[in-house]
């Protein structure tokens, strides 16, 4: 398995990843929410043959088909949500669907979703326990109803991923966040970093030195259960400077800049994933990370039909309603300029493994409203890793 995957098609003409943003109708009222949901639907949503258009033009963009997300707000306050699951089937796209934690999330509805061609669906869970939890999704019983569902996804057929967004309120919940996950048995743990958007606030981000922790935690996770990050981009630089220490038989404590936040975690998944802290060099990941950014392999389509190079960058470049989505995708100003490195400043484009991460797009806008910023929540000074040289994509990344 290659260290960072790749696509093997070209990411400039066709996206790996589609999500379509159904509704932002939702009976939660997470403390982080991207969207801000509301209870109630937006009138201005795409109707119901409008979003078969939208499937038709991610259709269009040909084989190997992008993968094809429904997400909200809440997908199942959208009572077409079956029949649009079942059209996007037909035309081969295998849909993953992100319910939220509410009573809407029971067997009766996952049936039909299965019934109607959905395979997939992903659960955000941001604590081991109902008080980590639904403190964050300010909602009691949340907790329970996820997992609720969680298990009767499962009884169905249907595989689990799980999401958890990381702030200074469940930092250190993660090892047992890892072990309800591992002994669920979750397809993929899906680690979200922090974007202050939406009602997300850049208070409840964790620190640059506790972002490059937590990174360093999830890459020794990362032989326990299958896992990936979403606006953690600088992942994929830790796992190349963790193969490159393991491959000499050099501890990361002594070449890594690690705090207390890194031992509290490392200590945690010793206790509770009953394995060693720092795995053998000879064992592998489940799943190494993907090679793609925001408008790079990725796009977003708001419940209005708005094109965006990612759900955390509101930087709209069209409209479905206006031009077909594959055209936005490869020639709109912004997504092309999203997908040229050499146009990242400061650390970000002095980076020697700037072609494997570029950071945050999302992050940088919204701290200094140019996307292509620095990452904010990266503390790495370029060059400073002895043995960057021999990490750069060229010689570790499959194409």
């Amino acid at each position: 398995m290659p260290i960072i995957r790749q696509p093997h098609y070209d990411l400039t003409q066709r996206p790996f990843l589609v999500i379509w943003e159904a509704t932002q109708a939702c009976d939660l009222a997470c403390r982080h929410c991207r969207a801000s949901s509301q209870p109630h639907r937006h009138p201005e949503e795409l109707t119901s043959d409008e979003a078969r258009h939208l499937i038709d033009q991610v259709e269009a963009f040909g084989h190997p088909r992008p993968l094809f997300i429904i997400t909200g707000g809440d997908p199942f306050k959208r009572e077409d949500l079956f029949d649009l699951s079942a059209y996007a089937s037909e035309k081969g796209l295998m849909p993953a669907v992100s319910p939220s934690g509410t009573p809407l999330l029971n067997r009766e509805n996952l049936g039909h979703l299965k019934e109607s061609g959905t395979r997939v669906i992903s659960l955000s869970l941001d604590g081991s326990t109902p008080e980590f939890h639904d403190d964050f999704r300010r909602v009691p019983g949340s907790y329970q109803l996820t997992l609720d569902g969680w298990r009767a996804a499962q009884e169905l057929g249907i595989k689990v991923q799980v999401n958890s967004t990381v702030t200074g309120h469940n930092l250190d919940d993660l090892p047992r966040l890892l072990e309800l996950v591992r002994e669920m048995g979750a397809m993929t743990w899906s680690v979200f970093f922090l974007v202050p958007t939406g009602r997300g606030q850049a208070d409840d981000m964790i620190s640059p030195q506790d972002h490059e922790a937590v990174m360093n935690f999830l890459y020794e996770a990362s032989h326990m259960v299958s896992l990936k990050t979403t606006e953690g981009h600088h992942y994929k630089r830790v796992v190349l400077q963790r193969q490159a220490l393991e491959e000499r038989g050099l501890p990361p404590e002594d070449h890594l800049p690690l705090n207390h936040t890194y031992y509290r975690l490392r200590d945690g998944l010793a206790q509770v994933g009953r394995a060693p802290a720092v795995p053998a060099p000879q064992e592998r990941m489940r799943r190494s990370p993907l090679h793609i950014n925001a408008g790079d392999g990725f796009v977003f389509v708001s419940h209005r039909g708005e094109i965006y190079p990612s759900g955390y960058l509101p930087l709209a470049a069209g409209s479905v309603r206006e031009a077909p989505l594959a055209e936005v995708y490869r020639e709109s100003q912004i997504f092309r300029s999203l997908r040229d490195r050499s146009k990242l400043e400061g650390r970000c484009g002095r980076c020697e493994f700037n072609r494997v991460c570029g950071g945050s797009r999302s992050r940088a806008f919204a701290f200094t409203g140019n996307p292509l910023a620095e990452d904010p929540s990266c503390m790495y000074e370029p060059g400073s890793f002895p043995f960057g040289l021999e990490t750069t994509p060229e010689t570790r990344v499959a194409s």
